[in-house]
């Protein structure tokens, strides 16, 4: 009978753990969410710099704020959700614009990076949250942080390169004019998202 028994659990017990992981419609709503709260926050008006007038936006706080809230696979979902809605037209980028035509657009690395800035956050975050009993905020800063120069600085610099035809060192300093900016948003973020995880302590542990 022991045989039987260990047959009849064994995939009763994977079923369990394969509905677990799972999204329900909690999750499906975290993302509908988060996707609309880049959207919101990139309707506020930017400041253009440089040159070529690529604004200075609240993107990037609702694409780290989707990693290290929700984690890497729920906050990348969110970052595309919004970005599909936007190349399909929808007006949800900076200025009211939509389309595919941003991709020939001088800010359209910085776009392109937005799914991986929130994967990298993400992933960095459910080490910490799981972790990190201490310090947790500038942990999450670093994160983004981190999140920002590995993804959303190099590939913006690559698309002013391609798009506006810059050299390299020109296309490095007019990213550079944006870096102040994101460590305020990134410490914003990590402010956020340690009294989002204070208030609900297994956002993160149940689909991370």
């Amino acid at each position: 009978m022991q045989p039987t028994e260990k047959t009849v659990a064994g995939p009763a017990g994977s079923s369990r753990s394969s509905s677990r992981k799972r999204w329900d419609t909690t999750d499906l709503s975290l993302v509908a969410v988060f996707a609309a709260l880049i959207a919101a926050l990139a309707i506020v008006p930017g400041i253009p710099v440089g040159p070529l007038g690529v604004p200075i936006t609240l993107q990037t706080l609702g694409v780290m704020l989707a990693g290290v809230v929700l984690g890497p696979a729920r906050g990348t979902a969110a970052v595309l959700l919004y970005l599909v809605a936007g190349l399909i037209g929808l007006p949800v980028f900076s200025g009211f614009s939509g389309g595919f035509g941003v991709l020939a657009g001088p800010s359209a690395g910085y776009l392109v990076a937005f799914p991986l800035a929130a994967l990298v956050a993400g992933l960095l975050a459910v080490v910490i949250i799981r972790r990190a009993t201490r310090f947790r905020a500038a942990l999450l800063f670093l994160a983004c942080l981190a999140a920002s120069l590995l993804t959303i600085h190099p590939l913006g610099v690559a698309g002013l390169m391609v798009n506006a035809g810059l050299p390299l060192r020109d296309a490095i300093l007019i990213d550079a004019a944006y870096l102040p900016g994101d460590v305020l948003k990134n410490i914003l973020a990590a402010l956020l998202a340690v009294s989002v995880h204070r208030a609900f302590p297994r956002l993160l542990s149940r689909r991370a």
